[in-house]
């Protein structure tokens, strides 16, 4: 590995545009496996009716306000409860991995935000020289 004395700004920028754009990337990702997780939890034991409850605490016009069982339920619909218990374990698995894949994303991004800076600092003459490199690795 090159030295980040050595390294070009442009490079060191570069590296650290793709880590961020993998870390935003990774973290949708986990955000789509929790979001599975949270359906089939939900789909298994579902949630009670909103409402029925606190009827008479509310002021009419928030009682008024809300959704109907039906409306919610059809966001749980099209769902088997029985397959998607059984993905609990897979899913959990999946989301450790993604955990442990933004783990890493994260360090590396943290080590070439570490090396540009040490770059930026050993010679700070090099942000007005790095507009005119040319981009690429090297």
């Amino acid at each position: 590995m090159t030295p980040p004395v050595e390294q070009r700004v442009s490079d060191l920028r570069l590296d650290r545009r793709a880590l961020r754009a993998e870390r935003a990337r990774v973290a949708w990702w986990r955000r789509l496996v929790r979001a599975r997780l949270d359906l089939a939890v939900a789909q298994a034991a579902r949630p009670q009716t909103l409402g029925e409850d606190v009827a008479f605490q509310l002021p009419l016009e928030v009682g008024l306000d809300v959704p109907r069982p039906a409306a919610l339920a059809a966001v749980l619909a099209g769902a088997d409860p029985a397959t998607d218990v059984g993905r609990l374990h897979e899913l959990r698995a999946l989301d450790e991995q993604l955990s442990a894949y933004a783990a890493g994303v994260e360090a590396a991004l943290t080590r070439a935000t570490d090396r540009l800076i040490v770059r930026l600092a050993v010679d700070p003459s090099v942000v007005v020289a790095g507009l005119r490199e040319p981009l690429g690795r090297g």
